[in-house]
């Protein structure tokens, strides 16, 4: 991977770079919570990738002649992989991705994709009122995150996780078709761990109060914006495989929609 300028932050710096433009302790709560659960479900979709990416790269000579030794995917070698790995995290299913994942991209990423959230806040907290969202403004979160980062000297590759990770992939024929109030451009993932940053994302909801989604309640809503959407939803669940996340909704005290 190409290193651009700017700076990958240490955890720590992660932490001060939301303090940094939290407007208040309410909405750091609200915030930086969401952002690390979804780096906990984003790690534990790159284990799992990268689980099976190993195991087919370990396979019986036989299985691992048909993925060209770690080569162009073989069905029958990936469906040996997801044989032999069971269920990993919380994660099921899943098919091989092309490398392994860096899983510390992933977190840092995941910690740091929703920045920009604190900057389309109606009600931030420091007015009285409770917590709320400017409905009109959130679609600019992601753009907003994007540029507040490359202010604080963070490199573009980071930068990029706030960009792109609104929906299952926001096209420039999305923004020009629902007339989104954002240049007209693609906010999609560019690589495998922005891409597996938005899946995460997707299982956890900042709406008030927070909720978990399962993937099938991710599915009805991705429908919502038409079939083409939904089917994305769906390829990206193939690829990665499914979250359970009712036992983080327990330890985290948050209903889980179906």
């Amino acid at each position: 991977m190409v290193r651009m300028t700017g700076y990958i932050p240490t955890l720590e710096q992660v932490d001060e770079l939301h303090h940094r433009i939290a407007p208040s302790d309410a909405a750091y709560d609200l915030i930086h919570r969401h952002c690390v659960i979804v780096a906990r479900i984003a790690r534990a979709l790159a284990r799992r990738q990268n689980a099976l990416f190993t195991r087919r790269c370990t396979l019986p000579q036989d299985a691992a002649e048909l993925a060209g030794r770690c080569g162009a995917a073989a069905s029958d070698a990936n469906t040996e992989a997801q044989h032999v790995v069971p269920p990993s995290d919380n994660v099921i299913g899943g098919k091989v991705p092309p490398r392994l994942i860096d899983e510390h991209l992933v977190v840092i990423g995941g910690l740091l994709h929703d920045i920009g959230t604190y900057r389309v806040l109606k009600h931030d907290g420091t007015d009285g009122e409770p917590l709320q969202f400017n409905g009109p403004e959130y679609i600019k979160h992601g753009i907003l995150g994007y540029e507040y980062l490359l202010e604080q000297g963070v490199a573009e590759e980071i930068a990029q996780f706030a960009r792109n990770h609104t929906g299952v992939g926001l096209t420039k024929d999305d923004v020009v078709r629902q007339g989104l109030p954002l240049p007209p451009a693609d906010y999609v993932p560019v690589n495998l761990e922005q891409e597996l940053v938005m899946v995460a994302d997707k299982y956890n909801s900042k709406s008030l109060p927070p909720k978990f989604l399962t993937a099938g309640a991710y599915t009805a809503r991705a429908e919502r914006f038409g079939e083409e959407n939904k089917q994305r939803w769906l390829d990206l669940l193939d690829q990665y495989g499914v979250v359970d996340v009712e036992p983080m909704a327990a330890e985290y005290g948050m209903v889980l929609k179906r």
